[in-house]
């Protein structure tokens, strides 16, 4: 089974910008759906961003919309989470995660996960 990491996450300032990364082995993403997940504390997982296994088309959840930026770079093999314009709603643990299936936003069609990276937005 493909294998993820995910880096990135830090402390930041509310308005500020930060780029999560998820780091695969085993296999390629192109073979894949992606997708990107956070869990605020005493929330349940929600969706946030995902590729459909073709990385033509993108999905974004409206929380995020216009502000977050998910992309991937083939040659490494690597999934990215561009966040901009940060508030304090956005502190969680991120995840990314990897689906067999074409398409994919809620967590029981993803069969692969990472072990999450702490996002913290400060006011």
């Amino acid at each position: 089974q493909v294998q993820l990491v995910e880096s990135g996450g830090c402390l930041v300032q509310a308005g500020g910008s930060l780029r999560l990364s998820c780091a695969a082995s085993g296999r390629t993403f192109s073979t894949y759906a992606t997708g990107w997940f956070r869990q605020a504390s005493g929330k349940e997982r929600e969706f946030v961003a995902g590729f459909s296994r073709s990385g033509v088309n993108t999905y974004y959840a409206d929380s995020v919309k216009g502000r977050f930026t998910i992309s991937r770079d083939n040659a490494k093999n690597t999934v990215y989470l561009q966040m901009n314009s940060l508030k304090p709603e956005d502190t969680a643990v991120y995840y990314c995660a990897a689906s067999l299936r074409y398409v994919a936003t809620r967590p029981p069609e993803f069969g692969s996960w990472g072990q999450g990276t702490q996002v913290t937005v400060a006011s």
